[in-house]
C-alpha cells in the first residue's frame, strides 16, 4: 500500500510541476485525479492493518467517492477552459507528464492488484483496475499535446472532458464492486 502511494504521489507531483508550466487542463484532471488516487491507499491501509472486513469495505466506499469528487473537479475545470480557452505552452514536456502518469498508474495497478489478491480484497482489486484504466487515461494527456501542436487547440478542454468521463466510469465500476457483499474468496477469509 505504502509503495502505490509513494509511486502515484511521486507522478502526481511531477505532473503538477509540468501543469505549471502549460496550463493543459487535460493534466489537471490527470493530476487531480493521481492525487485523489494515491490518498485512497490510506484508508484501505488502515483498514487492512485493523483487520476489518467492514472497515475495508468503509474505506472501499471512501475510494469510490474520491474517485468521484475528482471527476466533479475535473468537469468544473473542462468546462472553465471550455468557456475561457488558453493557449497550451510547453508541448513536448506536457507530453512527458502524460509518460510519467501512465507509468505511475501502470505500477500502482500492478502493486495493488497483486495486493488484493493475495489478500482476497475486492476493494483493492478494483482500486488496482482503477488505476490501471488510470495509466491509460494519462495517455489522454499524450494526445492532447500532439492535437494542440497540430494546431487543434480545442482538444485540450476536449480531451480533459473524455478524461473526466471515463473517470466517471471509473467511479460506477470501483462502486459495483465495492458494494458487492461477498469478499473475492469468501471461505479463505473468516475476520
Amino acid at each position: 500500500m505504502s509503495l502505490s502511494l509513494a509511486v502515484l504521489a511521486v507522478a502526481a507531483l511531477a505532473q503538477t510541476a509540468i501543469f505549471v508550466l502549460s496550463g493543459s487542463v487535460a493534466l489537471l484532471a490527470d493530476v487531480i485525479h493521481n492525487f485523489g488516487d494515491a490518498l485512497t491507499a490510506l484508508p484501505l491501509g488502515v483498514a487492512f492493518f485493523l483487520r476489518s472486513v467492514r472497515g475495508e469495505r468503509i474505506a472501499g466506499l471512501f475510494v469510490v467517492v474520491a474517485i468521484f469528487v475528482s471527476a466533479c473537479v475535473a468537469l468544473w475545470q473542462t468546462i472553465e477552459r471550455l468557456v475561457d480557452p488558453q493557449e497550451l505552452s510547453h508541448l513536448g514536456v506536457l507530453a512527458g507528464a502524460g509518460v510519467i502518469g501512465f507509468v505511475g498508474n501502470e505500477l500502482a495497478a500492478r502493486i495493488r492488484t497483486r495486493a488484493g489478491r493475495s489478500l482476497n480484497s475486492p476493494a483493492l482489486v478494483a482500486d488496482g483496475n482503477h488505476a490501471r484504466a488510470d495509466a491509460f487515461v494519462s495517455l489522454g494527456v499524450v494526445a492532447s499535446a500532439a492535437f494542440v501542436a497540430l494546431g487543434a487547440d480545442i482538444a485540450d478542454p476536449l480531451i480533459g472532458l473524455v478524461i473526466t468521463i471515463v473517470i466517471l466510469k471509473i467511479t460506477w465500476d470501483s462502486w459495483r464492486v465495492v458494494s458487492a457483499r461477498v469478499p473475492l474468496d469468501s471461505t479463505v477469509r473468516s475476520r
